[in-house]
């Protein structure tokens, strides 16, 4: 039953996540998100460590001390923050969030927001992805530009409504701007 259920939950993320790249013009990124999750070791993962609620690879970590599914999903799904994580200029600061484009940022967003919908269902609300944000903002390794645009809009999300900043995303952040 969990490779049903578990395949029902990261399909249905990727729809929502699809639909909602779709609205703001990312088509590209809409039909490649999450492609990885469909691999063997991703997805024997997720059937084995499926819970419902919660993503199967925190599971994993729990019960095996590391994931190998969200070491291979990490490093191959550029909206990530992790993807991203890398040594600076200055080698004695260490690893440092390197600044993401755009169009990553917005999908990173859009993840978020669609990540919340998919596992709180009727209890999603918009200020669901910024509640969740917060809970482990000051550990996440961000860029400041990276930092403060996802902030922005998960601000936005909570405070205006979808609606508003996806019409904000589509029509000001990514119109006519290099992504």
């Amino acid at each position: 039953m969990n490779l049903i259920n578990h395949f029902k939950t990261i399909t249905n993320h990727k729809l929502l996540v699809m639909k909602y790249c779709f609205k703001v013009g990312l088509y590209k990124q809409g039909l490649l998100h999450d492609l990885s999750k469909y691999s063997w070791v991703e997805f024997s993962a997720g059937i084995k460590y499926y819970r419902g609620d919660v993503s199967p690879n925190g599971i994993q970590k729990i019960e095996e001390g590391y994931s190998d599914a969200w070491l291979h999903h990490k490093g191959r799904n550029k909206h990530h923050l992790e993807y991203w994580i890398d040594y600076g200029t200055n080698i004695k600061k260490g690893l440092v969030g390197m600044k993401m484009p755009t169009k990553y940022v917005v999908e990173m967003f859009i993840d978020r927001m669609c990540a919340s919908m998919n596992y709180q269902k009727e209890r999603y609300t918009d200020r669901s992805a910024l509640e969740y944000y917060n809970l482990g903002k000051d550990h996440y390794v961000l860029h400041n530009d990276t930092r403060k645009l996802l902030e922005l809009l998960l601000n936005k999300l909570a405070n205006e409504g979808e609606e508003l900043t996806i019409y904000y995303i589509k029509n000001y952040l990514l119109k006519n701007r290099e992504l």
